[in-house]
């Protein structure tokens, strides 16, 4: 069915009126006097609905007593939900964006802000679950060529190559990395994990660890697919709310291995897991989500922390350009790239000449 449906939480029949006009006949527009009513509505319209506009204070259910109810259902995350307030804080509006709201609406209405803000979060949504169908789908042809390809071979390299190339390939149509940015990544944690494997015996790291390392590697910004474009994509600085989303690539990450990709050996999967997750964590304790420090950290998770941060400065960003490989090694090394282990910067000042081939070796494509 067509979602051609907005959806007004609003209890000021005034209220209800402009903003009602403003979508008409574009839309088709359904009224709730409170949130009570507009649960009624959602629930028995659920297919056709584009857009939830929910007012923060209203008589009998507020917005946010009906974001809690929509949280137990599961439904946050399948249309876009915009809060509309009259007044607001920053306290407030990270609650909001916790609950899954995707953006506000202030009172006295603008109306060319408000269309651009429903325009935005309806686009951005379709955006959304078309990804997220081209990952079920690419998933769905993993798992058949997987099972092809253990019945000829059973061979690891075999199925991983596989999987990784499939997702490589979904990140590269958001033109979030290029293909060589994730064949550099996972090159440089071989080439790091060789290094630690030789001088530190302790992490127990072998040549298979690392081969299994290497193509877990190579998922750990997996979850970009998840943020949006305006956001990913911004040359200019992001606000503090824009950089939480960004920093949530981790947690969204570790979700799309746990619940979307068929790694069919654990131990690439428990790499891949980890490493989504804990590839922004700092050996101080400063990195995110977790906060985990020192060796709380995985090793694997700290060889990909450091590679992703050597990457990131020898490459073009729409942000920035690429900075000299020396430049970069110093930084990182005097630790103006967030704190790293001392074990870990030692292996990598073994490994500064074969980490310049590599770059040399897998540039980007003008």
């Amino acid at each position: 069915m067509k979602r051609d449906t907005i959806l007004i939480f609003e209890d000021n029949a005034i209220d209800r009126a402009i903003l009602a006009e403003m979508f008409q006949p574009e839309y088709k527009i359904m009224e709730a006097a409170n949130g009570k009513e507009g649960i009624v509505l959602l629930s028995k319209n659920f297919s056709s609905i584009a857009v939830v506009l929910l007012d923060n204070i209203m008589p009998v259910m507020g917005g946010f007593e009906v974001l809690e109810w929509l949280k137990g259902k599961k439904i946050l995350n399948k249309i876009p939900f915009i809060m509309i307030t009259g007044e607001s804080s920053p306290k407030m509006e990270k609650k909001g964006y916790e609950y899954g709201i995707v953006s506000y609406i202030k009172k006295p209405y603008q109306p060319d802000v408000v269309k651009q803000v429903v325009s935005n979060a309806i686009g951005w949504f379709r955006y959304k679950m078309q990804l997220e169908s081209m990952v079920r789908k690419q998933n769905q042809s993993i798992q058949k060529q997987n099972d092809i390809l253990k019945k000829q071979t059973g061979d690891l390299s075999q199925v991983t190559e596989v999987i990784v190339e499939s997702l490589s390939n979904i990140v590269e149509f958001r033109n979030l990395e290029s293909k060589q940015h994730i064949k550099r990544i996972r090159e440089y944690s071989l080439c790091l994990g060789k290094s630690i494997m030789k001088l530190y015996p302790e992490y127990e790291l072998t040549h298979e660890k690392l081969a299994e390392i290497g193509w877990a590697s190579c998922l750990h910004d997996i979850g970009k697919i998840a943020i949006p474009d305006s956001i990913i994509l911004k040359p200019s600085k992001l606000t503090d709310d824009e950089f939480e989303l960004i920093k949530s690539h981790t947690t969204k990450g570790a979700e799309i291995i746990q619940q979307r990709v068929s790694l069919t050996d654990k131990a690439v999967y428990d790499y891949a897991y980890d490493i989504a997750r804990h590839h922004h964590e700092k050996y101080d304790g400063k990195g995110y989500p977790d906060g985990l420090k020192g060796d709380e950290i995985s090793i694997a998770a700290q060889i990909v922390s450091l590679v992703d941060v050597y990457d990131a400065l020898t490459s073009k960003r729409v942000y920035k350009t690429a900075y000299d490989k020396n430049k970069a090694y110093q930084m990182i090394v005097n630790g103006h790239s967030g704190a790293f282990s001392p074990k870990l910067l030692k292996a990598f000042a073994e490994v500064k000449e074969e980490f310049e081939n590599l770059l040399e070796l897998y540039q980007d494509e003008e």
